[in-house]
This record gives structure tokens, sequence and C-alpha cells, in this order.
């Protein structure tokens, strides 16, 4: 992709990529490289997308070809691969693991000084309209409020990219607003999976996914045509 704000450090480069899931072809032959600091992943359901979004941390394995996230291949450097990049899932109850949303944030500081997990705990969650809900049961917030801890969960570790598969989907015009707005204010490099054609014209660059394969790349109003007329 040309044309678009760059990222300081190697980009995401897929060379080649297959993947096959339980016997069936996924992703077909993709060869990627991404560059800009912010890349919407767009099409039908089923198309490949969130498969696509999985190879980027290490969640799915390519069955052929090589994947590299900021010169790590995901295979054999997966360990620093999930330490590069923080993935948010569609649904928040996935990704929350603690009882409330002060132990949740601090499980993505584990290994560091008491004080500071502390205060950075209680700075993100004044930041993020969290912080009268604290010690609340993560299982009492409303759908708004866990993904907007899911995503804190990911930004406190401060990830140099940001996978986000369909964030919004679950969620009502404001707090997809919210969200979308958090995602795209971020210094990391962020791809994010979207159904919100809204969403994902505010990246700098877009990605169409079409049966496995990518249809269409690169500036984001040029590849949402392409998916309207797909899909007339």
């Amino acid at each position: 992709m040309t044309g678009c704000p760059q990222v300081a450090g190697a980009p995401i480069m897929l060379e080649r990529v297959s993947v096959q899931l339980d016997g069936r072809s996924v992703l077909h032959d993709i060869s990627v490289e991404l560059t800009a600091s912010t890349i919407a992943v767009i099409g039908a359901n089923g198309s490949g997308k969130s498969t696509f979004a999985r190879l980027l941390n290490g969640l799915v394995t390519p069955h052929s070809g090589t994947v590299r996230v900021h010169g790590h291949d995901t295979v054999q450097e997966r360990a620093a691969v999930r330490r590069l990049v923080g993935f948010v899932f569609t649904n928040p109850d996935a990704q929350i693991l603690m009882p409330t949303p002060a132990e949740d944030l601090a499980l993505s500081l584990r290994g560091r000084p008491k004080a500071e997990v502390a205060a950075r705990v209680q700075e993100t969650l004044e930041t993020n309209g969290l912080g009268a809900h604290a010690e609340v049961p993560a299982s009492m917030l409303s759908g708004g409020q866990k993904q907007m801890l899911a995503l804190a969960s990911v930004l406190i570790a401060q990830p140099r990219v940001i996978v986000a598969d369909e964030p919004t989907t679950l969620l009502d015009l404001r707090n997809a607003r919210r969200i979308g707005d958090l995602l795209l204010a971020q210094q990391a490099q962020v791809v994010v999976v979207t159904h919100d054609l809204d969403l994902a014209a505010r990246c700098d660059a877009a990605l169409l996914f079409e049966d496995g394969r990518i249809a269409a790349s690169g500036e984001p109003a040029r590849v949402i045509d392409a998916y309207r007329r797909a899909c007339a």
C-alpha cells in the first residue's frame, strides 16, 4: 500500500499465506504489506476477515506462507508477537478474565511494581469512564462498559500493534463511536475488522476480503466503493 501514513519500524507482512481450518481452505495465497497507521478490514461474513486478524497475533497458524509483524515471525517467535500485538475480541465476555475492572486491568500489568500497577490502573479507569466501577463486578457492567474495559485491558499494556475483531458489532451507535474514536486515536498501528463502513472510511487504508482472498486494497473510499458494488 502506498500513499498512506506510515508507522515507524517494520510493517505487517504476509507472503503467500494460506490457512486451512478443519480441513477447509479459509484463506488462499494472501500476500500483502501493511504500513498504514490505521487499517480497516472489511467484507462479507465468512470472507476470511477474522481468520486474517487472528493470524496477526498467532491465534491462527498459516498452513503455508509466512506472517511477520514488525519483524517477528508469528510462528517461530509467537511469544514475542503476543507481547507486541494486543487483540480485542468481538465479545468482551471472552476477554474479561477477572472479577472486577481493576483486577482485570492489573492482570495486563502482572510482573510490574505494585505502585506502578495501582497508579496506571486508576489512571486507565478514569480515562476510559470506568473510575466509578473499579470494584463493581465486571459481569454487572453494560455492554459498552465491558467493551471499553476489554479495550482498556489491551491498551494499558501499550502494545505496538492493536488488532480489533469487530469491536463495535454488539454496541449501540454511541458506544460504537466511542470505541472507534479510542481505537483511531492510538499511536500503535491499528488493524480493525469491521462491518461499520463509517469507521472503515476513517482509517488510513482498507482491505476488502472476498472468498478468502484480498479483492481490493488501498484508499478506504475506493475499497468501500468496491465492496458496495460487489454487494449490489
